[in-house]
């Protein structure tokens, strides 16, 4: 192998912009309305349905080298596209059949005069497959955008061999109790691989030609034929940046050489040697390990990855301790075939703060040449900025934007180490996480239709899509319609959120059937989970299963209340009247049923007998409480330990009543169980409190979205953020700075106080926004471009 992997790899990284930028400008309109003369194609003889790794190859000449060289690629499940060598696109990314996305990508860059040649690799884990990947049967395609390009379209030409290297690991090293869904690790035999395939003088002679399947099928043609329709990417290419392990925490077997983590020394392992050596990350992190390494035939090396490391009670404690503890995890494992310097990058993503690499050596001595880490994920950029007085909000604005990070991929995740699925509760609070600290919409976008898709056919969405294993939370279709209303306040494109008023018409009105006697909602089906709470099984409130949730209820008021604002907005006044009218006479019936005048407050359902912060929470949000009773509500809900509490998750939904009531200068003494988790180590932030099984849940990261919404007070003041509110609580703060992306420009704040009451500061706004700004009841207007605010203390 001429050209290892890994330079490769690095070389893309510095030409994306060249080679793999989406630009679905450039795709010729013919292959979005007819049939595309390039074939699926796939092994032959071989089942399409089971684990298989397979790499295709094309060799072509060119007699001179283009100024462009269009192709459009898709693979079931995935692939990975090499010209000449090197990695230049990756996909599809995740959807589902009747939308299967194809990337666009211009290798001209990587072509030369002569021989070249286009290599993929495709791989389809059959029954390993993880839960967010959907698809059909092993399938490649690859089309040229013009007639100039056609000679690479795959067809029966195209050669093709089954790579028996790899097989898949068991789950018997992970947690056993551990629902965990994100596909195999891999065991690849070194031996069969074979190695130098993506390179022009590599002999394919051996290899078979490519079955043909059919011709790609644009979604929306007459008689497709095919069961993917695709449809183009509609986000960026996943980032990849180079990103070492700092520290060997502990060694048994041997020592490390001094510069090996570094890239700077080799780390040679003598024969017959068991060495076992824990490497911290330091921080959790997304990406491809690559492990370069000469000689040692007959070795094994395990990879073992973990968010954190255990004790011999089973539990995590502070993770950056080690002592005592040990690891456990999915892994992989690679036997090195005695060639030079031979790269091993596993298929898919690696979650892991700690890796134990477990290697041993036979007859050979085996060279270590390099360890390091692709970082991968979506590419968010971080345009916002937050800074104040007190230094450790700035530590948990740090692991929050890493948490939101790592939970963003092709889609939302819910959490990146144990199953990547896109949920639609989570994604409410990770799209708000996207606008305002990133201010790109695409993930958002991509996830509003992509639950849109997912919808059974009485109207509701999945919980949880792509996802191969169905699953219906009734409450996150109404957070999905929630989701719609965010981007309609937030962003410009009216078009974009009005499209989905027939799938909001089908969530509601399943609602609505389900509306008993008692005006309240009856026995509800499927999972109606609410949040983490000990006090319920498996995250369902009392009344969900058997009838009579309050809880649920309200969620369905606040959900018809937004949509009710879209409705008279869109030009459907006769149905907003009418939402209106049923969110208020279903407020009324949870009044009418579940208050309890003993507690003050009301109860979870109308037998009275549980009582939760989650209800008399929404009570406010739905305005079921007069306004002039919310704030002594809100200060004794926010109080109440007797309350089943809400737990880190529905904290947010706690966090904008508090808001709402005015109470937002109570919202940092909030933050104890977030200071908690900095206090134990953690570098990202946890699915519940202790003990937690996800130590990276993006629904936790939701004070970066209150220290510039709630702290910095900038929130949008009508549909589109057309114009904006400014309402700061500084609570103890001395002073606050913040900024957030708008889709006219940015917003500036900075804040000081005055006294105990006062406050002055300085505001920048878009040159075309206007707004207002608040302070303990007073009001006075913005308007674009640079302005100072003052008012003292009474």
């Amino acid at each position: 192998m001429k050209v290892p992997f890994r330079t490769a790899c690095l070389a893309v990284l510095f030409c994306a912009a060249a080679v793999s930028g989406q630009d679905n400008g450039s795709i010729s309109p013919t292959l979005l309305k007819n049939r595309w003369p390039a074939r699926w194609i796939a092994p032959p003889q071989t089942s399409l349905k089971d684990f298989g790794v397979f790499h295709f190859r094309k060799t072509f000449r060119l007699g001179s080298r283009p100024d462009r060289f269009i192709v459009h690629i898709s693979a079931d499940n995935r692939y990975r596209l090499f010209v000449n060598g090197v990695p230049v696109s990756s996909g599809p990314a995740r959807g589902d059949l009747p939308h299967w996305r194809f990337e666009t990508v211009d290798i001209a860059s990587r072509l030369h005069v002569g021989q070249n040649v286009l290599a993929a690799v495709v791989w389809n884990f059959g029954e390993w497959a993880p839960w967010a990947q959907m698809g059909r049967e092993t399938a490649f395609i690859l089309q040229g955008n013009t007639e100039v390009e056609s000679l690479v379209n795959t067809g029966k030409d195209w050669r093709v061999t089954q790579d028996r290297a790899y097989s898949p690991t068991g789950r018997e090293r992970t947690v056993k109790s551990s629902f965990m869904v994100v596909g195999p690790g891999e065991r690849v035999d070194g031996l069969q691989y074979p190695w130098g395939w993506t390179e022009t003088d590599y002999d394919d002679s051996g290899w078979t030609h490519s079955r043909e399947l059919g011709p790609g099928t644009p979604r929306g043609i007459r008689d497709g034929g095919m069961p993917w329709m695709l449809v183009p990417r509609n986000i960026p290419p996943m980032e990849e940046v180079p990103e070492r392990i700092p520290r060997a925490a502990r060694i048994r077997g041997g020592e490390i050489q001094p510069g090996f983590l570094q890239g700077k020394a080799d780390w040679t392992i003598p024969p017959k040697t068991e060495v076992e050596v824990l490497l911290d990350q330091t921080h959790l992190t997304t990406a491809y390990p690559e492990l370069t390494v000469s000689g040692g035939k007959g070795s094994e090396i395990t990879l073992v990855y973990a968010e954190a490391l255990f004790d011999n009670r089973g539990e995590k404690g502070n993770r950056n301790e080690i002592d005592g503890k040990q690891i456990q995890g999915y892994y992989d494992c690679f036997l090195p075939d005695g060639g030079s310097r031979r790269l091993y990058r596993p298929l898919w993503f690696r979650t892991y703060r700690y890796v134990q690499m477990e290697i041993r050596t036979k007859d050979q001595p085996l060279v270590l040449n390099d360890w390091t880490g692709i970082r991968t994920g979506y590419p968010f950029a971080e345009k916002a900025f937050f800074a104040s007085s007190d230094s450790l909000l700035k530590t948990i604005w740090n692991i929050g934007w890493r948490t939101a990070r790592l939970c963003a991929g092709e889609t939302y995740f819910d959490c990146p180490y144990y199953e990547q699925l896109q949920y639609a509760g989570d994604t409410r609070i990770q799209a708000f996480l996207s606008l305002y600290v990133s201010g790109d919409d695409r993930l958002m976008r991509n996830a509003i239709l992509q639950f849109d898709d997912s919808r059974i056919p009485d109207g509701l969405t999945a919980s949880r899509y792509p996802s191969s294993t169905s699953q219906i939370i009734p409450p996150y279709s109404l957070f999905w319609v929630a989701m719609v209303y965010d981007y309609w306040m937030h962003h410009p494109d009216v078009g974009f959120a009005k499209s989905f008023l027939p799938g909001i018409d089908g969530v509601l009105d399943w609602y609505e059937k389900r509306v008993d006697g008692t005006g309240m909602l009856g026995p509800m089906p499927w999972w109606n989970f609410a949040d983490w709470t000990p006090e319920w099984r498996d995250g369902v409130p009392s009344g969900a299963e058997n009838g009579h949730s309050s809880l649920i209820t309200l969620q369905l008021v606040y959900a018809m209340q937004m949509a009710a604002e879209m409705d008279n907005a869109f030009g459907r006044p006769d149905l907003a009247d009418k939402r209106r009218k049923s969110a208020d006479s279903l407020n009324q019936s949870v009044r009418r049923m579940c208050w309890d005048s003993r507690r003050g407050l009301l109860a979870d359902t109308p037998e009275k007998i549980a009582f939760s912060q989650h209800t008399n929470t929404m009570a406010v949000l739905t305005n079921l409480i007069p306004k002039e009773n919310r704030t002594a509500w809100m200060e004794k809900v926010s109080r109440d330990t007797g309350l089943i509490q809400c737990t880190f998750y529905y904290r947010y939904y706690l966090h904008r009543a508090m808001k709402k009531t005015g109470l937002g200068d109570r919202y940092l003494e909030m933050l104890q169980p977030w200071k908690e988790m900095v206090r134990l180590g953690l570098t990202t932030f946890a699915e519940k409190p202790e003990p937690t099984r996800s130590d990276c849940h993006a629904w936790s990261a939701h004070p970066l979205y209150e220290f510039l919404t709630t702290v910095c007070g900038i929130e949008p003041d009508s549909p589109g953020f057309r114009s904006v509110r400014i309402e700061p609580f500084l609570g103890p703060l001395k002073w606050v700075e913040g900024k957030i992306p708008h889709p006219l420009g940015e917003i500036h704040v900075n804040f000081t106080r005055i006294g105990e009451k006062g406050i002055e500061g300085r505001i920048r706004l878009p040159e075309e926004l206007t707004g207002r700004f608040m302070w303990n009841g007073k009001e006075m207007p913005l308007k674009g471009g640079n302005q100072t605010v003052q008012f003292q203390s009474d």
